[in-house]
């Protein structure tokens, strides 16, 4: 359990690195060109998430996302008490991981975001993103489980571009974006009201999957 709370940790902590990090050098090299930062932040997070699922999925599954180990302990994979593990360091990960990109991108180390995603609108985009999310982890691999990953990495990155929340889909990323007052970040208010939406499109994903594949 040790090793699987780890490559927890560190892939979400690389998750963020990646979001964060692209959208901050995105950002700074689009001299004010929204659409250049924003496929620069998709592509790299698409990448860098193949890269981080490649990585640890033999050893924890890759989940780095509290609603996608939600769903895993629904389809009883895993216990409650994995689930709860799973999400605790899923959540630190994710914060270390934005506390590090400041520090090498020579930002100010603790930040609150002030980009305000408040609106209803975003909230029911975050139930289809993360709908959309969970549907292609439950079934992509039910032919060839290996293509998986790429199918999880491609709908993110299209997800940032069809989405108007740009497709958080992540608790963990939720709450870590909102300590970054960069190009990726949330307001705080919109923390909780995402999470709730994420959840619900995962409970929704849960159900529509197993009415698929009875």
């Amino acid at each position: 359990m040790n090793r699987k709370l780890l490559a927890e940790f560190l892939g979400t902590s690389g998750l963020l690195i990646v979001v964060v990090g692209s959208g901050i050098m995105g950002e700074t090299l689009a001299q004010g060109n929204v659409a250049i930062a924003l496929v620069a932040n998709s592509l790299a997070t698409g990448a860098g998430l193949y890269a981080l699922i490649q990585t640890f999925g033999s050893i924890s599954g890759a989940h780095f996302n509290p609603t996608v180990s939600f769903t895993e302990m629904l389809w009883k994979r895993i216990t409650i008490r994995e689930f709860i593990g799973y999400s605790v360091v899923q959540i630190l990960g994710g914060l270390a991981g934005v506390l590090i990109t400041h520090y090498i991108f020579g930002q100010q180390i603790f930040q609150l975001s002030t980009h305000d995603r408040g609106e209803f609108r975003f909230f029911v985009s975050e139930v289809i993103a993360t709908f959309g999310l969970l549907m292609v982890i439950a079934l992509s691999g039910k032919r060839n489980v290996e293509a998986t990953p790429t199918a999880v990495s491609l709908f993110v990155t299209s997800a940032y571009w069809c989405t108007s929340s740009t497709s958080f889909a992540n608790p963990a990323v939720t709450i870590a974006r909102s300590l970054t007052d960069t190009f990726s970040g949330i307001l705080w208010t919109g923390v909780a009201p995402f999470i709730a939406a994420q959840f619900v499109g995962a409970a929704f994903a849960c159900w529509i999957s197993n009415v698929l594949t009875r």
